[in-house]
Formats: C-alpha cells, structure tokens, sequence
C-alpha cells in the first residue's frame, strides 16, 4: 500500500458517514422534541399536505362547535320566552272562559278586558324584548296569523252561532236536518252573478240529493261587522246564512232537485221573513203582479216569499200541524214523492196538487198580503214569529238567535263542516347556524314573530268571549308550535354537535397516524446515532492520523 500526504480518502469517507449520523441525530431530536414526525415540508411533503387539510378542517370544527353551542343558547332564550307567552295566553284563555259566563254583565268583561289588554302588552314586550348578545331574537312583523281579517270575521260568524242557530231553527220550524254529510265553506268561488252574497252547491245524482256540498260565500258583497249579526240591518249576515243552510238541509233531506225554484226560495226566505223585500218590491202598491207571476209559472224572492207564507197559513188553516212543517217532514219520510205528493197526503186531498194551490194563491194571494201580511212593523214577517204565527215579535237583529257573543256554538248535527285555511302567517327572523367547516354546512334557525298583532289579538274582545276564545285557541296552538319548532332545532343542533365530535376524534386520530411520532422506534433510532456518530468521530481521528506515517520514513 503506498503512503500520500496529497489525498486522505479514508478522512474524507469518515467525514461523509460523521456528517450523516449528526444530521439523523438532529432530525430524531427535532422528532422527539416537537413530538411530531413531520415538522418540515421536506419530512413528508404528501403526509403534510393531508395532515395540513385536516388540521384545518379540525380547526373549522373547533368553530363549528361555538357556533352551535350560541345556537343552542339562542334557542334555549326563546324556549323560555315562548314558555311565558304560553303562560300569559292560557291566562287569557280563562279570562275568555269566564266571559261566556251568562251572569257576567258588561261591567264584568270590562274588567276582564282591561287584564285581557295588560297580557297582551306583557306578550308584546316579550316578543320585543328578549334578546341575545344583543339583538332581539323575534321578528318585529305584525302581520297577524289570522290571514284575511274579514274572512276570519265570517269565519268566527259562522262559528259562533250563524250555523248552529239556522240549523236549530230549521229543526224548529220545518222538522228537517241534514244527514251527516261534509259542509264545506268556500270563499273563492269563481264568476260570481253581480250581487249574490251567498249560494249553495253541490253534485246531484239520481236521488235527488246534493252530494259535496259547498256554501259558498262572496267576499266581495258579504258584509261583515263585529256583531255576531254581521252586517247592518235589516239584511244581516246572519239572516243570508240562514237562507242559505235552508237549502244546505233541504238538499241533503229531501228530493231536492224535484221542488219547484218558487217553494225552494220562498221557503229559505221564510226561515228568517221578507218582509222588507216584498215591501220594496211592491212599493205601497198592490202585489197582484207579483203573486200572479209566481201562479202563471214565473219566479221571484220576493213572490217565492209570500206563496209559500200563504202556505203555510193555509195549511194552518186546514188543521195541519206546523203548517208547511208538515209538508216538510212528509218530503223528508217519503223520498221519492215531491210537492205535490206532499201537499196532496197532509192535506188530505183538500190541496190536491201544487198546480192546485198556485192557481188558489193567484185568486187570494194579492188579499192576502194586504190583509194579512203587516209590512210595516220590526217583525220580519219570518216563521215561528209574530205576524206569521202570533207569537213574539222577531225583528231583523233577532231573527236568528244570537248564539255567537259569548256562547261558541260550532258544533252541527247536521253537517260536519269544513273551513277553508286562511293562510295567514307572520314574519320569521332567520338564524343561520355554522354547523360545520364547509361553507354549506348551515342549520337554519327560524323565529317567528310574537306580539298581539302577529297572533291575531290586537283586536281581542272579552265582550264576545266565544270569539275571544276562538282567537286565543288559535294563538296558542301557533306559540306552541314555534316551541315544537325550537325544541325541533335544539335537537337538530345537539345532533350536529354530537356528529361533530365523533368526526373531529376519528380526525385527530387519523392526523396523529399521519404525522405522529413513535417515541420507542425515534428514541432508539436515535441511541443508534448517537453510537454511530461516536464510532465516526473516533474513526475520524484514526483516518487523520495515517498521513504522520510518512513523517516516520524521513527521519
């Protein structure tokens, strides 16, 4: 082996092998030191793209997480608001309870009023007031859950006597009531004749019969009022509802199709009296034109009104009883008959057809209106009262009963009745909730808005607690439904913290897989190159002393 002091390979080899231990040393204590495997793009450039993503998306998580906790917060405010407003309107539910007590007088309901008015400012305050961090938590709109104020007017009529009091006065007067069957009330309609405020309808088949039927009411010329009357007089709204389910009953009880229009109309317009509009149709004059139109074959109101009055003073007369009640229950037994069957079998044969008493009214029906109709007094003329039967006088207010101030009276025998959705709402504040990292991941917080005029009780009147009690049922059933819909979101909310969570652990755990470190394979990686750099150093010190051998030769 030749000796050079040129070159010293051996030091140079030893310096490479020192230079690699020292830097496997420093990258294994930087490892244990910083507890991870990848502190440098250079460590594990794919191992830290993904555990970059993840640390991200476990940060979006964090945040997630807070969110979701003030969601929760948010929700549990208006939870306990909405319990308190339930509180205060069950409070109100009584007061409207205690009004349609018959002993209480209006001084009584003007009391409950004035706590009926300090409830409702306790609810708008709640709805105006409850906050967090901040902002009010409840929409401000006032737009009220009843919808269409003048239909829900109608609707409360209806409700609250107009139905119930024309059905018992047909079951009164005439002996008839439906069977059962749906009444559905309809406001939309569509074309309507120019002023007709109201009519009834249905599928007929071979029975004679009304099959679906609809009361259809115009919105358009239905006048309404805060009266369970309705309207002014002497046409209240009552009194066209009565006429109207006059022929609801009649269709459902009797071969309807069958009747003449004359006795149809005349005997609706005799439930409740016409009086006025025969008045107005004959202006003071004689009304032998009108009742020779109804006997040649023609119609009219007014004309249907007054046959079917001298009807059933007539059959008075003859010892029927009821009069046309009688003629009313015979078509109800006996299906398949029609008037004439029925005028012929009450009376025995004295009124042999319905062609024989039209050509009898047109002899005395003109008489009989002057002598025995008054046009001039408050009664209506209307069965059961005192110009038609002597008995106590029912004007237009009184006509058909008032069922409706603080009695609620929706219960039929007759019909089970079905009425239309108003599709009334109010305002929603929306909440949007960060339920997750990704810019989609949003959980809609909804708050609907709470005071007096957004529940449809601005207007709320203890003096008609039946309606009262109407409005506060239906504001009740709305709050508790806006608690439905938080505890609703509040589980949503505990769900989505809850997936959270499990998905945050499996990524941490899948992250500390990726870039983790393990301590007992670095720590004795790193004894080993402690070891070797030793070893390395020593053998460095070896391989620089070779070149003295040449020192030995020369001397």
């Amino acid at each position: 082996m030749s000796l050079s002091i040129n070159n010293n390979s051996l030091s140079l080899s030893a310096q490479r092998s020192l230079s690699k231990h020292v830097t496997a040393q420093e990258t294994l204590i930087n490892r244990l030191t910083a507890g991870t495997r990848i502190n440098r793009a250079a460590d594990d450039p794919a191992g830290q793209a993904i555990a970059s993503r993840m640390d991200a998306s476990l940060r979006g998580v964090g945040e997630a997480m807070r969110a979701i906790s003030d969601g929760s917060s948010m929700l549990q405010v208006a939870d306990g608001a909405l319990a308190n407003v339930a509180d205060s309107l069950q409070r109100l539910r009584e007061l409207a309870v205690a009004s349609g007590n018959g002993s209480y007088g209006s001084s009584d309901r003007a009391k409950l009023q004035s706590e009926a008015n300090e409830i409702l400012n306790h609810i708008s305050d709640v709805g105006s007031r409850t906050e967090f961090n901040g902002e009010a938590i409840f929409s401000q709109d006032r737009t009220s859950i009843g919808g269409d104020e003048k239909k829900r007017t109608v609707i409360d009529g209806l409700k609250t006597g107009w139905l119930s009091s024309s059905e018992k006065m047909l079951k009164d007067m005439f002996g008839i009531e439906a069977d059962g069957v749906k009444l559905t009330v309809n406001f939309d309609q569509t074309p309507w004749d120019p002023g007709v405020l109201a009519s009834v309808s249905g599928l007929v088949n071979g029975d004679g019969k009304f099959h679906n039927v609809h009361l259809n009411i115009n919105m358009d010329y239905f006048g309404t009022a805060a009266t369970p009357d309705g309207g002014g007089a002497p046409m209240y709204s009552d009194r066209i509802i009565a006429h109207e389910m006059a022929h609801a009953v009649m269709s459902r009880s009797m071969n309807f199709t069958d009747l003449p229009q004359w006795f149809i109309e005349g005997s609706a317009e005799l439930i409740h009296g016409a009086d006025e509009r025969v008045a107005g149709a004959i202006g003071g004059g004689s009304a032998a034109a009108m009742v020779n139109d109804i006997a040649t074959g023609g119609f009219s109101y007014e004309g249907g009104y007054v046959a079917t009055r001298y009807m059933h003073d007539k059959l008075k007369n003859l010892g029927v009883d009821g009069g046309i009640k009688g003629v009313m229950r015979y078509l109800t037994q006996h299906q398949d008959d029609d008037l004439d069957d029925a005028l012929n079998a009450v009376t025995e044969g004295r009124i042999a057809s319905t062609a024989a008493f039209l050509s009898d009214f047109g002899a005395n029906g003109a008489a009989f209106v002057s002598t025995k109709m008054n046009l001039t007094n408050a009664d209506t003329g209307a069965i059961g009262g005192l110009d038609a039967d002597g008995k106590a006088s029912l004007n237009a207010r009184a006509v058909v009963a008032d069922a409706g101030d603080n009695n609620a009276s929706d219960g039929l025998s007759g019909f089970q009745v079905v009425y239309p959705e108003l599709g009334g709402h109010t305002g929603v504040r929306r909440v949007q909730v960060q339920a997750g990292d990704k810019a989609g991941d949003l959980i809609d917080l909804r708050f609907s808005a709470i005071n007096a005029a957004s529940l449809g009780l601005a207007s709320l009147d203890m003096q008609r607690g039946a309606v009262a009690l109407l409005h506060v049922d239906q504001a009740l059933e709305f709050v508790n439904q806006q608690r439905v819909v938080a505890g609703a979101s509040s589980n949503r909310l505990d769900l989505a913290a809850s997936s959270l969570q499990t998905g945050s652990a499996n990524m941490a755990a899948a992250k500390e897989r990726i870039e983790g470190i393990d301590y007992a394979g670095t720590t004795a990686g790193l004894t080993r190159a402690q070891i070797l750099q030793q070893a390395a150093s020593a053998m460095l010190a070896q391989a620089n002393s070779q070149p003295r051998a040449v020192l030995s030769l020369l001397r």
